[in-house]
C-alpha cells in the first residue's frame, strides 16, 4: 500500500507539471511513511516541503495542490495538510479491504517482492572453526544469518548460503594434538597435555572414534579412522572431519542448511593465495620491509599498512581471507554478506582495502558485513558461562534441547544484532504470553481453533463470501488488526534494506497482540452468516501473514497448542 500510494504522489506530481505548476524535471527525493496516530491518516509524506523550493512555491501551498489531485481517487477518504506541508492521507475502507483480499490471493506469498531482480547474493555465516560443537554465539549467527538469507530471497534475489571452513592454520593443529593426547591415554591434567589443547570431553569422543578405525562423513566425503596414534595428519583429517559431521547434525537441528561448504584449506592446495598475493604484487600495492612483505592498506582507509607475508615464513591470516572473496567476486554475487561475531571488526577494513588494492573493480563497501554481539544464557536468575577452552559451554544442541527449535531461533534473532542478548532459558520455556514466540504462534493455532470449532457445530467458513464481506466489521479492534495486516510487506522490505530480521520478529509480536486483543473482544461464531463469514475471513488472512512471518525466521506455524 505503501508503495501505490507513492505512485500515486507521483501521478500527482505529474499532473502538476503538465498543468505548469511545477517545473519540468522536479523530482524530489521525498517519503512515505505511516502515522503514529492514525487520526493523523493512515500515511504522511513530506512531498511538498522537500519540493517547495525548486517549485518557487511555499509548501503548504504546493501541498494543498498535491492534496487536491489525491482526494480525486477512489483509493483515497480524504487527505489532509498539516503543520508546515505535511500531506496526511486517510485511505478509504475499500483499498483496506482490497488488500486483505490479496493477502487471501496470495497466500504464502504475500509480502514478497521482485526488488532484487533475481540477482546473485550471497549471505556467509557461521563459519566456525571445525574443532568443537557449536556454541550459543554460533547459533546466533545461525539464526541471523538463515533468517537474513530467508528475507532476501522474499526480496527477489537470488541466494546462495555458504559455509567457511577454517580448517587450516594453528586451531586445526592444536585440535589434532588434543585428540593425538586423549589417543595415547594423556588427560588435560596431565604432563604432556598441549599448551593450547581443547579440553571438552567430546574430544575424547573423537579419539574412541579415531582408534576404533571409524568411517564419518561430511559434505558427501567419507574419511576412515588410519587408528595409529602417532600418524598426526590422519589424526587431523579425521578430527576435522568427524567436528564437521558434528556441526551439520546441529544445523540440521536448527533447520539451517547450506548450499556451499567452502575448505580455508582449499586456497592452498588449488594456488589461490599465490595467485592473490602476485595480484597484489603487480597491482603495485605491496613492498617489501624488514624482510617481510607488506600490503599498503592505508591507500584504501586503513589506519596502517599490513604485513601480508612474514619475515620468517607464511602468510598473515587476512591474506587467504582476501583471496577468499576475490573468490567469491570471480564467482559473479553482485552482493556479498558476512554475518560474523562482533570479534570480527578489525577485519572488515583490512578486507575490503585488500579487495580494493586488486585494481579488478570491486565496489567499496564490498562484502557487506552484519555483526552480531554476544549471548549470555541465563537460567534461574544466573548466568550459565560460555568456555570453549574448558568445554564447560552451552552448545546450539544444548539450547534446542532445552527449549526447542522455534523458541531458540527466535529468541536469537529477537533484538537487534548490534545488541548484546540475554537468553533466558526459563522465559524461552514458558507457555505464557510473556515469552513472545508461544505468543505469535498461539495467536496462529488460535485462528486454526476457529476452524475447527466451525466443523464441531456443523458450520462451513465460506472465505469467499467473507473476503467480499469485509464491509460488514467496522469496529476499532478490527481497523487495528486489518492495519497491522498491510503493514507485512514493508516490513519485509525494511528488514531486508537494513538486514535485520528484528524487524520481523517484532512486527510479529505486534500483530499478535492486535490479534489476540481483537479475539478477546469479539465473538467470532456468531448466528448472523455474512458477519461470521467476514470475521473468520479477517482471522484466516491474520493467520496466513502470521504464518508467512514465522517462516522468514525459520519457526513454525503451530495448528494446535
Amino acid at each position: 500500500m505503501k508503495e501505490s500510494l507513492r505512485e500515486l504522489i507521483l501521478a500527482a506530481l505529474a499532473e502538476l507539471r503538465a498543468q505548469a505548476l511545477l517545473p519540468d524535471g522536479a523530482t524530489p527525493t521525498f517519503v512515505v511513511e505511516r502515522t503514529r496516530n492514525r487520526e493523523h491518516g493512515d500515511f504522511a509524506s513530506n512531498v511538498a516541503m522537500t519540493l517547495a523550493k525548486a517549485a518557487g512555491r511555499k509548501p503548504r501551498e504546493l501541498a494543498e495542490a498535491i492534496a487536491g489531485i489525491l482526494a480525486g481517487d477512489p483509493r483515497i477518504a480524504r487527505v489532509e495538510v498539516a503543520g508546515p506541508g505535511f500531506v496526511n492521507v486517510f485511505l478509504a475502507d475499500e483499498a483496506i479491504h482490497g488488500e486483505i483480499r490479496h493477502i487471501r490471493a496470495a497466500g504464502a506469498t504475500y509480502g514478497r517482492n521482485a526488488g532484487g531482480g533475481g540477482r546473485k547474493l550471497q549471505i556467509e555465516f557461521v563459519s566456525a572453526n571445525p574443532t568443537g560443537p557449536l556454541h550459543v554465539g554460533h547459533g546466533r549467527g545461525a539464526a541471523v544469518g538463515d533468517s537474513l538469507a530467508r528475507i532476501l530471497a522474499a526480496n527477489g534475489w537470488a541466494v546462495t548460503r555458504e559455509f567457511y571452513y577454517n580448517d587450516a592454520g594453528a586451531q586445526i593443529h592444536n585440535l589434532a594434538l588434543s585428540v593425538q593426547a586423549r589417543c595415547k591415554g594423556i588427560e588435560p591434567e596431565h604432563v604432556g597435555w598441549p599448551a593450547d589443547g581443547y579440553r571438552g570431553e567430546y574430544i575424547r569422543d573423537v579419539a574412541r572414534d579415531y582408534l576404533a578405525g571409524a568411517t564419518v562423513q561430511a559434505d558427501g566425503h567419507d574419511v576412515t579412522a588410519a587408528g595409529d596414534a602417532d600418524d598426526l595428519d590422519a589424526i587431523r583429517r579425521f578430527a576435522v572431519t568427524w567436528l564437521r559431521r558434528e556441526q551439520d547434525l546441529d544445523l540440521r537441528a536448527f533447520g539451517v542448511a547450506f548450499d556451499v561448504y567452502f575448505l580455508e584449506s582449499s586456497l592452498y592446495a588449488d594456488g589461490k593465495v599465490e595467485e592473490t598475493v602476485r595480484s597484489l604484487v603487480a597491482a603495485g600495492h605491496t613492498y617489501e620491509q624488514d624482510g617481510a612483505l607488506w600490503l599498503r592498506t592505508t591507500d584504501f582507509g586503513d589506519d596502517k599498512d599490513r604485513v601480508m607475508r612474514k619475515s620468517e615464513g607464511g602468510y598473515t591470516y587476512f591474506v587467504p581471507d582476501v583471496a577468499y572473496h576475490r573468490n567469491k567476486w570471480q564467482r559473479g554475487f553482485e552482493r556479498v554478506i558476512n554475518e560474523q561475531g562482533a570479534d570480527h571488526h578489525s577485519t572488515v577494513t583490512r578486507v575490503r582495502a585488500g579487495l580494493q588494492a586488486l585494481d579488478v573493480g570491486i565496489p567499496k563497501g564490498w562484502p557487506e558485513y552484519v555483526l552480531h554481539q554476544m549471548v549470555t544464557v541465563m537460567r534461574g536468575g544466573e548466568e550459565v558461562k560460555l568456555s570453549k577452552r574448558t568445554g564447560n559451554y552451552v552448545t546450539v544442541r544444548d539450547l534446542i534441547d532445552e527449549v526447542g527449535r522455534d523458541a531458540t531461533r527466535y529468541f536469537l534473532v529477537a533484538r537487534k544484532t548490534d545488541s548484546q542478548l540475554v537468553f533466558d532459558i526459563d522465559l524461552a520455556r514458558a507457555q505464557t504470553n510473556d515469552n513472545p514466540v508461544y505468543y505469535i504462534q498461539y495467536a496462529h493455532a488460535r485462528v486454526c481453533s476457529v476452524q475447527r470449532q466451525l466443523a464441531e457445530r456443523g458450520l462451513v467458513a465460506d472465505l469467499e463470501a467473507g473476503y467480499a464481506a469485509l464491509d460488514r466489521l467496522d469496529s476499532e479492534h478490527e481497523r487495528v488488526l486489518m492495519g497491522e495486516l498491510t503493514r507485512y510487506p514493508e516490513i519485509v522490505e525494511a528488514a531486508a534494506a537494513q538486514l535485520d530480521p528484528q524487524l520481523v520478529a517484532q512486527y510479529l509480536r505486534d500483530l499478535a497482540a492486535a490479534f489476540h486483543a481483537y479475539y478477546n473482544a469479539h465473538q467470532f461464531i456468531v448466528d448472523e452468516a455474512a458477519l461470521r463469514h467476514a470475521r473468520i475471513a479477517l482471522a484466516d488472512a491474520a493467520r496466513q501473514v502470521l504464518a508467512n512471518g514465522l517462516d522468514l525466521l525459520g519457526v513454525s506455524a503451530p495448528e494446535t497448542m
